[in-house]
């Protein structure tokens, strides 16, 4: 499965998921599982997806816009907090995703990356089954961000 952002495709694959294209990613990991699926390699109730970081990132995205196709998900010290994280350059590698996902001090930028934002886009809906790790001494991702996503989604 290759979807847009990573680098293995060429330059134009990544360009194409990130900043104001990284919508892209998940949209292409929502239809590679689907294609998955209707192709018969598995199932909504057999499917399960891992990301760790910003892959975790990329699995909360995609379980606040296609829950009914996973069974669970493991989400290793994800970054789903990213509308407030990006907001505070005290944190380490804020600065540096600006590249990937820009500055959200620019307004239009903010809701950009709010719109995807998993924290930010929790609904009330059945989610699959999920196991969130997170670490004390993280330096990418800080330990409340795993934490408190887990908490609203199991309220």
């Amino acid at each position: 499965m290759h979807i847009r952002g990573g680098g293995d495709l060429g330059r134009n694959w990544y360009l194409q998921g990130k900043l104001e294209n990284k919508m892209n990613s998940f949209h292409d990991f929502i239809d590679a599982t689907k294609t998955l699926i209707a192709d018969g390699y598995g199932d909504s109730k057999r499917v399960y997806a891992e990301g760790g970081s910003a892959g975790g990132l990329l699995m909360g995205a995609v379980i606040n816009q296609a829950p009914e196709l996973y069974r669970g998900v493991i989400a290793k010290v994800p970054f789903v907090d990213a509308a407030t994280t990006m907001l505070d350059p005290s944190i380490p590698l804020t600065t540096g995703e600006y590249d990937e996902r820009d500055n959200p001090n620019n307004k239009e930028v903010y809701f950009r990356i709010k719109a995807y934002s998993p924290y930010d886009n929790i609904k009330h809906q059945r989610y699959p089954h999920l196991l969130v790790t997170t670490g004390l001494h993280d330096s990418q991702v800080q330990y409340w961000e795993p934490a408190k996503w887990g908490h609203v989604l199991n309220s």
